[in-house]
């Protein structure tokens, strides 16, 4: 697994895994279409260890030829999170489901031993009465985003199990943190740049349940997979996070609080979401020994150290955000 390619590299998450597969000593190559432009790996374009190739996983060509030589794929590129699909849905399905299923076919005939799907938490929609949801809880997809996610976990586990390529399924927790690619658009990250400018925050629904995950743990979790034993991982589904950083929006407000006491936050009564379950990270932990490093007030005080410096000249910029 000394080979391996980042799809989406250039990213939120994927520019810290490229990063941890470097120092890692991975020959790491990445596709990516820069839509967000190319600022977060430009840095690794000198290291002898990495490779960039600009194109789109819905071309066949552009990614047959990102696949020569690679033994294991991360598969990160995508049209991430509800706004962004809702406001394109024709792309959000060309680009998270049929380039999806394409470059796992590609991946498989190219002979890469491993396909690491990133998937989401948002596919369990609702706990339904559950005190927590697992992996083999029931999945009700209620935004474009998460169908796809979805669609294409079945997808895959659809597969022979006798193909070379074998393909696991991570289901990131509600991400956050900073990146060489930073997003401002992120419930953690945005409550905390609101309130570290001295504005009032308007919080909507306050006791819904989300899991949380730093962006760097998330990236781990993609290594944790990558090294496993086959056995452990093919055609797997893992749930990626920490059951104790299970969140409901006023105990982020309150872990806020702790660093920024004179915020003023006010709460709008939303009586129905249509999104509301707290997760159990039990199985990745025990199967795989998989543990976080980083919790959501770790993620508060470096957001808010970064806002509060001046670190960024305008973090209102529509380039932090994905929409």
């Amino acid at each position: 697994m000394k080979n391996i390619l980042v799809s989406g590299g250039a990213g939120y998450i994927g520019s810290v895994l490229v990063n941890l597969l470097l120092k890692q000593d991975y020959h790491v190559r990445v596709i990516d279409n820069l839509l967000f432009g190319g600022e977060a790996i430009v840095y690794f374009v000198s290291n002898p260890e990495f490779e960039f190739i600009r194109g789109d996983i819905t071309n066949k060509a552009d990614v047959t030829r990102a696949l020569e030589g690679i033994d294991g794929v991360v598969h990160l590129a995508a049209i991430v999170g509800d706004p962004a699909c809702a406001k394109q849905p024709d792309l959000a399905r060309k680009t998270n489901l049929d380039g999806s299923k394409l470059f796992y076919r590609l991946a498989n005939e190219a002979g890469a031993k491993r396909f690491i799907f990133a998937s989401t938490c948002s596919n369990y929609g609702k706990m339904d009465g559950q005190e927590y949801v697992s992996e083999t809880s029931t999945l009700a997809p209620v935004s474009l985003y998460a169908e796809t996610k979805v669609a294409v976990e079945k997808f895959l586990l659809g597969q022979d199990t006798s193909n070379t390529c074998k393909p696991t399924s991570l289901r990131f927790s509600t991400v956050y943190g900073l990146s060489r690619r930073p997003r401002f658009d992120l419930t953690v990250n945005e409550f905390t740049k609101e309130l570290s400018l001295g504005r009032e925050l308007k919080v909507f629904g306050e006791q819904f349940w989300r899991p949380y995950c730093h962006v760097v743990d998330l990236s781990r979790s993609v290594i944790t997979a990558l090294e496993a034993p086959e056995d452990k991982v093919a055609f797997e589904v893992f749930n990626v996070g920490d059951t104790r950083e299970n969140y409901q929006k006023q105990m982020i407000v309150d872990e806020i609080l702790k660093v920024i006491p004179d915020a003023h936050v006010t709460y709008v009564k939303k009586d129905e979401d249509p999104r509301d379950y707290r997760v159990s990270f039990e199985k990745i932990k025990e199967q795989l020994g998989y543990l976080i490093t980083k919790t959501v007030p770790d993620g508060i005080r470096e957001i808010h150290k970064v806002v509060q410096d001046g670190f960024f000249k305008n973090v209102d910029d529509p380039k932090y955000k994905n929409v």
